[in-house]
This record gives C-alpha cells, sequence and structure tokens, in this order.
C-alpha cells in the first residue's frame, strides 16, 4: 500500500516522540539494514551529529538511523536515546568484537514557542529519542508531532511533512520527510495557497491551486530576525543503488525543493539541510541521466512534503496562540486559519 510517505521506499519505517509540555519532541528514521547516506547543508546556523562521516571520502559508508530533534543543541541528545535502542537490537557498525551504531542527526529551534524548558540539569530528548526508535512503523503522523511538534514557520504553525513519487522514466521511487521549521513563509501572502502548489500531487495540501496573483507584500522579507532561530531539516531517500557522492548530489538537488516551497529559504538565520539516502535496490541504467532524473524528483517532492507538513500542523492543546511576528508561543495552524477552503476538510491523521 503506497502512503504518499518517504515509507514508501522499502526498508524505511519513521517514529516519533513528542513531549506536548515542552512543545518539542523528536523524529527517528530507520532502516532495516544500513544505507548509504549523505549531507547537503545551506542554512547559515546548523547543528548536526556525525554528519562529518557522510562526506564520501569518510571510511563509514552506511547508517543506520537519521534523528530530526526539536530542542536547539539541547536536542543533540536524541541520537543517543536512538544509539541506545539500534545497540539493544544488535545493530551497528562492527568493530572487532563490537557493534557500534551509525546515527547522524540534526536539530531545530523550538525554544521559544510558549513550552516550559525548565528540564532541570538533563533535557529528555535522549529518552524522546529512544521512545521515537521503538514507535518506529511504516504508518506514521503528519503535522504537529515529533520534531516538528513546537515547529513554526514565518506566519504559520509548522510541523513533519511527507511525500512521495514514482521517478518518471525510470524504475525509481524517491520520497521526502521534513521537520518545517522555518524563517520564511510556506503560504503566499495573507492567503492559504501554498508556494509549493503547482507540484501537488491531488489535493495533498487542500487543492487551492495557485492565486490569480501573487501580491506584491508575499516577497517582502520577513520583519522578526532571531538568528540560529530557525530551521528546516528533510530527508530525501530513494531505492537507487547509489554511492556516497551520488547521494551528495542528490541531496543538493533536493534543496530546489525548500527554495520551491519556502519564502525566503537557506538565509544566514535558518539551519536548512538535506539528508539523502539510498537503499539501493534498483541499480542505475544510466548514471548520470538516472542521477539528473532523481534529483528532479526529489526536488519536487521534497517541495510538496513541506507544504504536507504546514497543512497537517495543528496548534498544540492548551497553548495560547501568539501573534505571528513574536518570537513568543507559536502562530496558528493553517487549519485554524483556513479551515473548510481547501478541496479537501483539513485533518490530521495517519499516511
Amino acid at each position: 500500500m503506497l502512503r504518499n510517505c518517504i515509507t514508501d521506499i522499502p526498508g524505511l519505517r519513521v517514529g516519533h516522540a513528542s513531549d506536548l509540555r515542552i512543545a518539542s519532541g523528536v523524529t527517528a528514521i530507520l532502516f532495516d539494514a544500513p544505507v548509504v547516506a549523505s549531507v547537503d547543508v545551506r542554512g547559515g546556523g546548523p547543528g548536526t551529529r556525525e554528519t562529518d562521516l557522510l562526506d564520501p571520502e569518510r571510511t563509514v559508508e552506511r547508517i543506520d538511523a537519521l534523528v530530526l530533534s526539536g530542542g536547539s543543541a539541547f536536542g543533540l541528545d536524541a541520537a543517543a536515546g536512538v544509539t541506545a535502542w539500534l545497540a539493544e537490537a544488535g545493530r551497528g557498525f562492527p568493530v572487532g568484537g563490537m557493534r557500534v551504531p551509525i546515527v547522524p542527526g540534526a536539530i531545530l529551534f523550538d525554544l521559544l514557542n510558549g513550552g516550559d524548558k525548565a528540564w532541570g540539569r538533563y533535557p529528555p530528548y535522549r529518552e524522546l529519542g529512544f521512545a521515537a526508535a521503538a514507535a518506529a512503523a511504516e504508518s506514521f503522523e503528519l503535522g504537529s508531532v515529533g520534531a516538528g511538534t513546537g515547529a513554526r514557520t514565518g506566519r504559520l504553525k509548522g510541523g513533519i511533512g511527507s511525500a512521495s513519487a514514482l521517478v518518471a522514466g525510470t524504475g525509481f521511487r524517491v520520497g521526502a520527510l521534513v521537520a518545517v521549521n522555518a524563517f520564511g513563509n510556506a503560504t503566499i501572502g495573507d492567503g492559504p495557497h501554498f508556494w509549493a502548489a503547482p507540484f501537488e500531487a491531488g489535493n495533498e495540501f487542500g487543492g487551492l491551486g495557485s492565486p490569480a496573483r501573487v501580491p506584491d507584500d508575499a516577497l517582502a522579507f520577513p520583519a522578526r530576525a532571531l538568528p540560529g532561530a530557525a530551521t528546516t531539516l528533510a530527508v530525501v531517500a530513494t531505492d537507487a543503488a547509489l554511492t556516497k557522492a551520488q547521494c551528495r548530489r542528490l541531496a543538493v538537488a533536493a534543496q530546489d525543493g525548500l527554495a520551491r516551497a519556502l519564502v525566503p529559504a537557506h538565509t544566514p538565520l535558518d539551519g536548512d539541510l538535506v539528508f539523502a539516502v539510498a537503499t539501493g535496490a534498483v541499480p542505475l541504467a544510466e548514471p548520470v541521466a538516472d542521477l539528473a532524473r532523481l534529483g528532479d524528483a526529489a526536488a519536487r517532492v521534497l517541495a510538496r512534503a513541506v507544504a504536507r507538513g504546514v497543512f497537517s500542523a495543528a496548534s498544540l492543546p492548551g497553548q495560547a496562540v501568539g501573534a505571528p511576528l513574536s518570537w513568543t508561543g507559536l502562530p496558528p495552524a493553517w487549519g485554524d486559519v483556513f479551515r473548510g477552503q481547501g478541496t479537501n476538510r483539513f485533518e490530521r491523521g495517519y499516511y
């Protein structure tokens, strides 16, 4: 069964763990077998763990999981929880008689979203990481869950989005998962339309299409500015057989999806990055042409995933909805403002 999610790539599972009290959470992407992976970082304020080993010249070729977390630098602990879960399962890179799980990760900033961050000496992200790994499955929720629990965009609540597609002219499939916590906006001006509308498949984020015209203020640079306080984290995956260098090129190409779905994107105020992973099930017939097709498809799928993340987001229970231009609290969710304007009624659910 296809879900229009990253888990349409066989061998991938996704799990979330959320803490509504702190308005934050963790998303873990687990692989049934180790996968080839790389990363491309475009934002000016990234926060990462073990991304150096994803360079093509590094020794380790494959990874066991990826972790996306809220909590800014505190959230880097989440990867330790996923690592612990994998170690208990006997997974990891063999070193002598030991196995060391390889778990790169990245974090987004959600410290000023109104949640209670007075967690004491140790933040809860290690345990949230373990719980996210334990919950990993082919079906998972979109919207205000996991790493997207306390996420925001310029005007609206952010969240977890995902999408997938067959790559035209090939036998490959590509999927994307994204935690949208962007400095820029996913929607055009004050209206409900998404920048990613030209790439929408069916009515996956409301079926509204594009507005008759783009208002001048839709392209205005956002008034608020807090360096390092916004990041969109993405994973693109394919069943193609790629090398680490080819995965790196796939991640580079997929970054265009963020630029198509968020305005502005890749600013010095964001920590935007894209991981790319390949399970290796389907060999390339024409290495250069097939990689180009994969990159083009990945960019479009990632743009759709961004819009789905914002479309599926919901305001957190018991939290006052702050003004969109404030860094305190969260802006309203798309569904709070525009419910009923799409061809599908807004509904957060499983995919």
